[in-house]
């Protein structure tokens, strides 16, 4: 996969197509290229600007509970984006049926970037990824990929989850280092308002949510609610810990934890993926395991 990063003077808009689950240097211009799938019309209208963020959701800054009664807070969590891509379809794109998504144009919105998820204040905005030129219209849906960051506070992984859990006077600072290669496809961002309406010169954002109450589940939802019955919780980590503290990638996690509780992690990353509350279709991992 090609290591460089489009600006915004320098985006590639492509055509054709490419469900789990309930934050730059500047770089060559990439060659432009408009395409269009059969039987459609070039885009027309002036071009406008598409605005790729990330949001780890409220408590990635101002903390939570997990299902096992720890309190997480969050210094950081690098993720590392590749190949993103926003869609609009002939039809809208179910994740959950499955398939790729129809596309009559295509843009790139980043080829790759590591961004993280806890910066700023507790009530900042969600982290702009990239931003890109591009021409109008209904971007409905949403891929991307995360490979392992060749640089930076990432570097050698996907995902780096760092901060501090608190429970009854015992503390454990941990460091989550994650490798494992995941790919999304989803559909229409489900929230407040519809994202990725790109108007004649205006501007438009697509957004790429994590539901990491997913990983550690969710200290006020009851313990059989699904976000709880299907989460790793935090336990299991603390007793992971060594000398106070648990600095780990998967190949320690698979040593320390259980056969059970290793899967269960590994059964957790397809799903954190998400559009706001709509699902995605992840496809690396999942394809790996059947």
């Amino acid at each position: 996969m090609k290591k460089q990063l489009l600006t915004f003077g320098s985006v590639i808009f492509l055509a054709s197509g490419v469900l789990w689950g309930c934050s730059q240097t500047p770089t060559p211009e990439a060659e432009q290229q408009i395409e269009t799938a059969p039987e459609t019309l070039p885009p027309t209208g002036e071009v406008g600007t598409m605005q790729f963020r990330a949001n780890g959701e409220d408590f990635v800054r101002q903390g939570f509970v997990t299902k096992d009664g720890w309190q997480v807070n969050f210094d950081h969590i690098y993720v590392n984006f590749s190949d993103a891509k926003a869609y609009e379809t002939f039809t809208p794109y179910d994740a959950e049926a499955g398939g790729d998504p129809q596309a009559k144009q295509t843009i790139s919105l980043v080829v790759n970037k590591t961004v993280d998820l806890a910066e700023g204040p507790e009530n900042a905005e969600t982290i702009v990824v990239n931003e890109v030129p591009a021409p109008p219209g209904r971007y409905n849906a949403l891929s991307w990929e995360m490979d392992e960051a060749e640089t930076g506070p990432a570097e050698g992984y996907t995902m780096v989850l760092q901060g501090t859990a608190t429970k009854e006077g015992q503390t454990v600072p941990f460091t989550l280092k994650f490798d494992q290669e995941l790919a999304f496809v989803c559909g229409d961002f489900v929230g407040d308002e519809r994202k990725g309406i790109l108007e004649p010169g205006g501007t438009a954002q697509l957004e790429a949510t994590f539901h990491f109450d997913h990983l550690f589940g969710d200290g006020e939802a009851p313990p059989e609610d699904e976000i709880n019955t299907g989460a790793l919780g935090f336990d299991p980590l603390a007793e992971a810990a060594q000398g106070g503290s648990l600095d780990a990638d998967l190949a320690t996690l698979e040593q320390r934890l259980s056969p059970e509780e290793y899967q269960t992690l590994i059964a957790v990353f397809p799903s954190l993926g998400h559009v706001g509350e709509g699902h995605c279709k992840e496809t690396q991992l999942t394809a790996q395991n059947n």
